[in-house]
């Protein structure tokens, strides 16, 4: 679609995900074995036909830069195709981005080059599959200014979003920012429409409300505080219904929020389900990433005869298993598992060794961390609590190149 300009808001501090943003940002993490949280935004834009792509970086975002240059630089610049990295420019009084509004209008020379139409703002650090062309069609059909897309959850946990009311149309006539009393649905008064983040632009409605917001001193310059609301007094504020019956994936309705570890690892698990939310093998919409060249994953029998197992894991290239246990568990690329140690309902990053009758249970281990022989983690709360960081609901996280002490 060469009348849409699509911009990726991707330099999120993700303080709630600490320690596994404390070194990279949220939209970076690893998450499923062997993709990066914005993978999954971005192969969205990709199978939508979305090709103008501008991801607005921020917080300690090497990482992230450098996952998008080896994974992505996939599209044609001469057929006007391409995906951008911009980091902050300082060209608004050298500040740094202050809230999703004022990261893009920071950069409203870009979108006064580019000579699309409409924009599509996307979060970069949510786990879901959408059909974005969809979204951006029913916007044009409705000659709205901004459409916003929705889905319904219980009203008990609408409080942690921004919650939408509508007519019979879907024109937005009510908007509330993380309400402490949800409004209900006038079909179901036992949910709630919510806001997803994402939203479909006329370009000339979004220079002019960020333009007008970026004069007010009182404003937090944040699209679901600010923008929306003073949209839906003046202009055409629609609601998208995700999942419903258009697009490539209409029947896919999994969305997740990765914010806390907690969200994060229960989304990984949701993957080891029998027949999981959210499908990874859907041939027609397989998610990208990089990836690099390595052996494939295999099991060793060690030294004294065990067999290294696999039950119901997700596990990476270059795993290899000599004589340990695994259930229940998504491995990253390159991980060691020694003889005798056990994994149970635990998520292991990229380059971990796991020592010899090590246990290991509802944990994280982030990037190369070396786990001595006999460790135990994640079955003695107290004892984890004197190292590492234990989630409200007991996920134990050790942080990337942690050392453990003798």
């Amino acid at each position: 679609m060469q009348d849409v300009l699509t911009i990726v808001l991707a330099g999120g501090m993700g303080s709630r995900l600490s320690p596994l943003t404390d070194d990279r940002a949220k939209p970076a993490v690893p998450f499923g074995g062997k993709y990066r949280i914005i993978d999954f935004t971005l192969t969205n834009c990709l199978h939508s036909g979305l090709r103008q792509i501008l991801v607005l970086t921020q917080y300690k975002s090497h990482s992230l830069h450098k996952h998008i240059r080896d994974g992505w630089s996939i599209f044609n610049p001469e057929l006007k195709e391409f995906i951008t990295v911009v980091p902050p420019q300082m060209r608004k009084g050298g500040k740094w981005y202050e809230g999703t509004a004022d990261a893009i209008y920071h950069n409203m020379w870009l979108l006064s080059r580019n000579d699309a139409k409409h924009v599509v703002v996307l979060s970069g650090d949510h786990i879901y599959r959408m059909d974005y062309a969809a979204m951006v069609e029913e916007h044009k059909q409705t000659g709205a200014k901004l459409t916003v897309a929705c889905m319904d959850v219980p009203r008990d946990e609408a409080s942690a979003f921004g919650v939408m009311a509508t007519n019979a149309e879907l024109q937005v006539t009510a908007f509330a920012e993380k309400p402490a009393d949800p409004a209900a649905m006038p079909t179901d008064p036992r949910r709630s429409l919510v806001s997803m983040g994402i939203y479909v632009f006329d370009m000339e409605t979004l220079q002019q409300a960020l333009e007008d917001d970026a004069e007010l001193d009182s404003s937090s310059h944040d699209f679901g505080k600010d923008i929306i609301p003073k949209l839906i007094d003046s202009q055409g504020v629609y609601a998208y219904n995700f999942g419903q019956d258009k697009g490539r994936v209409a029947r896919d309705c999994y969305w997740r929020d990765v914010g806390t570890i907690d969200s994060f690892y229960e989304t990984n698990m949701d993957l080891l389900e029998p027949v999981p939310p959210m499908n990874l093998y859907q041939e027609n919409w397989g998610i990208r990433t990089y990836e690099p060249q390595l052996p494939p994953a295999r099991t060793v029998p060690s030294a004294t005869g065990n067999e290294g197992i696999f039950i119901n894991s997700i596990i990476a290239n270059g795993v290899v298993n000599s004589g340990g246990s695994v259930h229940h568990s998504i491995l990253s690329s390159n991980v060691r598992i020694n003889d005798g140690a056990t994994i149970a309902d635990s998520i292991l990053f990229g380059e971990v060794t796991v020592g010899e009758n090590c246990q290991l249970a509802n944990c994280i281990v982030d990037k190369h961390v070396v786990i001595p022989a006999g460790t135990v983690i994640g079955l003695n709360p107290s004892q984890d609590a004197e190292r590492f960081h234990i989630s409200d609901k007991g996920i134990v996280v050790v942080p990337e190149g942690y050392v453990f002490l003798d």
